[in-house]
């Protein structure tokens, strides 16, 4: 919106400096601040608002004991989180690029979905919510139906995108020299299962203070740093060609997908204002409407930067916890018996005894490890 107002206006000779607004690199940093400090600040009024209309967490009755103080406390968090994000994205970004609006209405969608789910929650006080197939549905619907418009329009996105859009991208290895292009029926309905399942995984992973959070960030920043250099090209002095960093990096040369770092900057600064109040002992939850729709922007973030495949590196502590419930509930059925303590596997390590604290601090190193591993397939090809 900002942009979209002001950039039109360097034009006149006292708005000259208005042409910044032109550099990605501004307005990712304008929307990160942006988004923190709303998130940061409308935070003590937002939980006030929930605690006076008792919009208080419903902690699982199989959980760990630990978790009984927790009930009552302020969720739906990720409403906050979705104001947070939404609207720098929308002040800073360009509103017509492609990847930006397909990111934030599957962002939206999701956090609908989230929002009904815990609306049930609260309003019949127990954990059920929506059932899950339901759930699933809806993702499948929201992600399928706009993946699909992105995909097949060919008009509404950049050729480039189009030449390479049903190619798969292989972590550590050159784009360029190994092509696996798939039917594009097929890459569809696996871009979105991508989204769908990284989505869930988040949503699996949000049951300590702050757990789920710090890894959205670190993911939410390795795909600023992509997305940029995807779409990044500089005019050099003495060069008739422009320089492309993704050909010199041998990765999928995406035109305007830089734009899609600004929605990751916002993510990243509403994580951190949130944060504030969601560290242990957390203030407030997220809740699902928080989780379901971070899991999908980052599983759309994968989708338009080709590394659908690294995504699984990249979430590896998404991944994990998903596959520990995945394994848990398998064994269970076939045998009767249990593989972890209880599932998904940070509630493994609490019955343990690990504190809490222990538990998401480990959580976010290993995360952290992970997206310096990502980062580092850019020149390991």
């Amino acid at each position: 919106m900002i942009y979209e107002l002001l950039y039109p206006l360097r034009h006149v000779s006292w708005l000259g400096w208005l042409n910044v607004l032109r550099y990605v690199p501004f307005r990712v940093i304008a929307a990160t601040v942006t988004a923190m400090l709303l998130s940061f600040f409308v935070a003590p009024w937002f939980i006030r608002t929930l605690q006076a209309r008792q919009i208080g967490q419903v902690v699982r009755e199989d959980g760990p004991a630990s978790h009984k103080i927790k009930q009552g406390t302020p969720t739906m968090g990720g409403s906050l989180i979705l104001l947070s994000v939404l609207l720098p994205t929308a002040f800073w970004a360009d509103l017509r690029n492609v990847f930006v609006w397909a990111t934030t209405a599957v962002v939206a969608g999701y956090g609908v979905i989230g929002y009904l789910d815990d609306y049930l929650k609260i309003r019949f006080k127990n954990s059920k919510g929506v059932p899950g197939r339901y759930k699933l549905l809806g993702q499948f619907t929201i992600g399928g139906s706009v993946l699909a418009y992105v995909f097949l329009a060919k008009d509404k996105v950049p050729e480039d995108w189009w030449a390479i859009r049903a190619r798969l991208s292989i972590p550590f290895v050159a784009f360029a020299k190994h092509p696996i292009e798939l039917p594009i029926w097929l890459y569809i309905a696996f871009a979105v299962v991508v989204v769908v399942a990284m989505s869930n995984a988040v949503n699996l992973t949000d049951g300590l203070d702050g757990l789920a959070i710090g890894p959205v960030m670190f993911n939410a920043g390795t795909y600023l740093v992509w997305a940029y250099l995807a779409g990044a090209t500089f005019g050099l002095a003495g060069l008739s060609q422009k320089f492309v960093v993704a050909k010199y990096l041998d990765i999928p040369p995406i035109a305007n997908v830089g734009e899609l770092s600004i929605f990751c900057g916002a993510v990243v600064g509403a994580g951190l204002g949130f944060l504030w109040y969601n560290t242990y002992p957390a203030q407030v939850f997220m809740g699902d409407v928080g989780s379901l729709s971070l899991g999908g922007g980052l599983g759309m973030c994968a989708v338009f930067t080709k590394n659908e495949l690294l995504s699984v590196i990249l979430g590896g502590v998404f991944v994990i916890e998903m596959v520990s419930v995945v394994i848990q509930v398998g064994y269970f059925k076939l045998t009767g018996k249990r593989v972890f303590l209880m599932a998904p596997i940070h509630h493994h390590f609490e019955r343990k005894g690990w504190m809490e604290p222990k538990i998401i601090v480990r959580f976010w190193i290993i995360s952290i490890l992970l997206a310096l591993v990502s980062l580092s397939s850019l020149k390991l090809r």
